[in-house]
């Protein structure tokens, strides 16, 4: 995200934070919620116009950092989160494939990552990566995935055989 944008986010942040409990709070608050409510329905009617017009646009659109945010924060983006967590988990560079298993009711993305390299690292590259495509996620586990057990298959000598046997 933009650094300006960072910024100003953070700055919002701070100055309700510092508010104090009371009436003062509440309608500043209040102001807010009433703010994103508005702005969000008006993403939602230009993203409306736009699906109409150029589907594809609306993609492109959500492929800049700061509007794919808004998007996010509106629940407006055009792909499901099954679809941003895949695209995030595409995109990292780990010793093995990575898995989207799914997510629970309670908000848990599930991802298999196939046994190699520094799990630890490897499972906070994900829990980045995924929180960040998709942050209605409350919580990210990794498994590994137990590597293939080898199968196997020897003959001995065929039954009666005196092979292997001293006599």
């Amino acid at each position: 995200m933009n650094e300006d944008v960072r910024a100003a986010s953070d700055r919002v942040e701070e100055l309700l934070g510092s508010l104090l409990s009371g009436t003062t709070r509440d309608t500043a608050e209040e102001l807010v919620r009433l703010l994103m409510a508005l702005y969000g329905e008006g993403l939602a009617r230009v993203l409306s116009i736009l699906r109409d017009h150029d589907p594809a646009l609306v993609t492109r659109i959500a492929e800049d950092a700061l509007v794919e945010d808004l998007l996010l924060l509106h629940d407006l983006h055009p792909l499901d989160t099954a679809a941003r967590i895949r695209r995030a988990l595409g995109t990292l560079d780990l010793p093995g494939p990575v898995e989207y298993l799914g997510m629970d009711a309670d908000g848990v993305a599930h991802i298999r990552l196939t046994a190699g390299g520094c799990r630890s690292a490897a499972t906070h590259t994900i829990e980045e990566a995924v929180l960040g495509a998709a942050p209605e996620v409350t919580r990210v586990e990794v498994a590994t995935a137990a590597p293939p057990t080898l199968l196997q298959i020897g003959m001995g000598p065929p039954p009666g055989s005196r092979l292997g046997v001293a006599s």
